[in-house]
């Protein structure tokens, strides 16, 4: 499943790249996420709670950061499970920090998504919904954050 989509954040594109590039200001910005450690500067795992339907579900991640150019864009890797290894995800996500001449920054955002056993069983239609969902909550969440005047 392919999942893209943009949203404007009124900071410079180097704030928002510092931001996006903090986990402790990722945590609460990303829906469902309960921690984010970092294992190496280019190695993070997470737990991410999340429900599709009458499922809920907690997933154990690593997300790898694959390239980057700061600040510019990252590209990464996503692979995670249930705890009961019920569902397991796994993502390609690209994400691209483009300045305006107003100030802001345009982020840019896609990602392949792969999600099986019994969260994959509800159909691309209602998971795409969901994800869309989670990107729109997102976007709100960071820039909030990246507009207001919290230290990066």
């Amino acid at each position: 499943m392919r999942i893209s989509d943009s949203f404007v954040v009124k900071a410079p594109r180097e704030r928002v790249w510092t931001l996006i590039r903090n986990p402790a200001v990722m945590v609460p910005c990303i829906p469902g996420c309960k921690a984010i450690s970092e294992v190496t500067p280019t190695l993070y795992k997470a737990t991410i709670g999340m429900s599709v339907g009458p499922i809920s579900a907690s997933f154990n991640v690593e997300v790898e950061i694959v390239s980057e150019r700061a600040p510019e864009e990252v590209t990464s890797r996503t692979r995670g499970e249930e705890g009961t290894r019920a569902s397991t995800v796994s993502a390609e996500s690209r994400l691209i920090l483009e300045s305006t001449n107003g100030g802001e920054t345009i982020v840019h955002y896609s990602s392949d998504v792969n999600v099986t056993g019994r969260l994959g069983k509800f159909g691309l239609g209602m998971m795409k919904k969901k994800a869309e969902s989670l990107g729109r909550d997102f976007a709100a969440s960071f820039r909030e954050r990246a507009e207001g005047q919290e230290p990066t």
